[in-house]
C-alpha cells in the first residue's frame, strides 16, 4: 500500500515460513524473475547482512533492506539539517549510535561515507571496543580503542542516534553532552528518552513517532528509492544512491523553513518521492548500473 500510494509502484508482501539464511536466499532467487526489485523487511542482524550481500551478488535486480538502508538514509537527511541548525559539521562532530543491529550498522556506514570521522557505536554491553572478544565482523568494523558504557560515550558528544531500546538514556546523560546537542531517539513505540524530559536541554530532538515533531520515518526513502531504481532499470542499489537520496530529502527543508521542529519533510510531502527518485536515477547513471 505504501509503495503504491507514495510512488505508484505495484508491490505485494511475500512472507516466508523460515528464518534459515540459505532457505531465504533460495526462495528469493527462485521468485525473482517476476519482480523488478526486492525489498527485504524484518530480517534481523547478523543474518540480514549475509542475505542482502548474497542476493545482490546473485541477482540482476535491485535488492534493498529497508530496516538497514531506509533508516540510514532518513537519519542522515535529518542529521544534515540538524547540524546546519546548530552550525556544526559532520566531519568534526562526535556521534554516538546506540544499537548495533541492522539499522545501527547501516547508519554508521552511511555517516562514514558522508564524511563523519568520530563515531562511537554502542550495543547493550557498551562501546564497541577493540578489547572485546564478542563482536561480529560487522561490529568489528566500528570497534575503537576506547571502552566504556553508553554513559561514557555520551560525555561531550554532539549527536546521539538511538536505534535500540526504550528508556536507556537519562536526562543526566543528555546534559553531559556537548553544547547544543542533537538527540534522535528512534526506538519505537517508546523512545530511548521521552522528549518532554529533555525539551530544554537539546537543540534538536527527533523520534520515530508521528505524534512528535521530526519523525524519522523510512517511508521518506524506500518508495522513491524503488521508483528511481525501476525507472532507470538499475541492476543494483549502490551506496552512492543512498547518499544522494539522503541529500535530496534534506534539500526539501529550505533555510526559510528549517527550525528545531522542522528538520525533515513530512511523509505526506508530495515532493519527496520525485526528489528521491531523480537523485537515485542520476546516481545509478553515474555508477554505471542504469540500463536506461
Amino acid at each position: 500500500m505504501l509503495f503504491k500510494e507514495f510512488a505508484g509502484v505495484d508491490a505485494f508482501p511475500i512472507c516466508l515460513a523460515t528464518q534459515d539464511t540459505e532457505k531465504i536466499i533460495e526462495a528469493v532467487k527462485n521468485i525473482a524473475p517476476v519482480f523488478g526489485g526486492v525489498n527485504l523487511e524484518d530480517i534481523a542482524a547478523p543474518r540480514c547482512f549475509e542475505i542482502e550481500r548474497r542476493l545482490r551478488q546473485e541477482l540482476d535486480i535491485p535488492v534493498f533492506h529497508d530496516d538497514q538502508h531506509g533508516t540510514a538514509i532518513v537519519t542522515l537527511a535529518a542529521l544534515i539539517n540538524a547540524l546546519k541548525l546548530v552550525q556544526k559539521h559532520l566531519e568534526t562532530s562526535r556521534i554516538v549510535i546506540n544499537g548495533a543491529g541492522a539499522a545501527g550498522i547501516a547508519i554508521a556506514r552511511l555517516l562514514r561515507l558522508a564524511g563523519a570521522t568520530t563515531i562511537l557505536l554502542c550495543d547493550s554491553k557498551g562501546i564497541l571496543s577493540q578489547t572485546r572478544t564478542d563482536l561480529t565482523p560487522e561490529k568489528q568494523e566500528f570497534a575503537i580503542a576506547t571502552s566504556g558504557t553508553l554513559t561514557d560515550a555520551l560525555k561531550e558528544a554532539d549527536v546521539f542516534l538511538g536505534v535500540s531500546a526504550p528508556g536507556v538514556v537519562s536526562p543526566e546523560m543528555v546534559r553531559s553532552m556537548a553544547k547544543d546537542p542533537i538527540v534522535f531517539a528512534m526506538a519505537n513505540p517508546i523512545p530511548e528518552i521521552q522528549p518532554e524530559l529533555i525539551q530544554n536541554d537539546v537543540a534538536v530532538m527527533a523520534t520515530g513517532r508521528s505524534d512528535y515533531a521530526n519523525q524519522i520515518n523510512n517511508v521518506l526513502a524506500f518508495p522513491g528509492i524503488f521508483r528511481g531504481a525501476l525507472d532507470s532499470r538499475a541492476k543494483t542499489i549502490t551506496e552512492n544512491m543512498y547518499l544522494e537520496a539522503a541529500k535530496a530529502i534534506a534539500s526539501l527543508v529550505t533555510a526559510v523553513t528549517l527550525d528545531r521542529e522542522h528538520i525533515i519533510p513530512s511523509v505526506f510531502d508530495s515532493r519527496v518521492v520525485t526528489a528521491v527518485s531523480a537523485a537515485v536515477q542520476q546516481a545509478a547513471r553515474q555508477d554505471g548500473v542504469a540500463l536506461l
